[in-house]
């Protein structure tokens, strides 16, 4: 969300609508001790009073005003993770195609090394009969960023590896970057 904000694309008033699926590995030893023991076969919605905690780091990183409506589900594989950003073209300042919004998120991202945004193919992205896999970045450092959608109504998704990128691959890139090496050292 950050570039289309910093692009004047999106006003950071926007109301956003935002959805997420990730491994049940992301709910800690708990979780990840819950599903393996009853051996949970259905993605599960939560958070439904809209306080999840990573609410005020949402908005705050997205540059929005107010924090979006946020429904994160746990799903049943181990790890990986997919957000989704729900747009209308109602919210944009001014008109936009598809295609803008991936030229505005690939000019952002143009020098961040684990940072791919996707070309705008529905077929190239997905797999037969237009499925999305969530796990395709696992074991990596990387984000894959992709557009779908038409003019009428667009997807943003972020992909990533919610052990990977979002927790071990994280420090370890952070890490690179406070001792002043390349960031990309250890990682995938």
């Amino acid at each position: 969300m950050r570039p289309l904000v910093a692009g004047g694309l999106l006003p950071a008033e926007a109301p956003i609508a935002a959805s997420s699926i990730s491994g049940y590995s992301g709910g800690g030893r708990k979780l990840i001790a819950s599903y393996e023991a009853r051996r949970v076969d259905a993605p599960r919605p939560y958070a439904l009073g809209q306080a999840h905690k990573h609410l005020p780091e949402m908005r705050v990183y997205a540059g929005l005003s107010a924090a979006p409506v946020f429904q994160p589900i746990v799903g049943p594989f181990y790890q990986g993770l997919a957000v989704t950003v729900y747009l209308h073209p109602a919210q944009f300042s001014r008109k936009a195609t598809p295609e803008d919004l991936r030229q505005i998120l690939a000019g952002y991202y143009a020098d961040e090394p684990f940072i791919r945004v996707a070309p705008l193919s529905l077929e190239a992205n997905t797999d037969e009969g237009g499925y999305f896999d969530v796990e395709a970045n696992n074991g990596t450092n990387r984000v894959d960023l992709f557009v779908f959608g038409n003019e009428e109504r667009m997807l943003l998704i972020a992909r990533l590896d919610n052990l990977g990128k979002g927790a071990s691959g994280a420090a370890v890139q952070s890490m690179n970057v406070h001792l002043g090496v390349d960031e990309r050292l250890g990682l995938v």
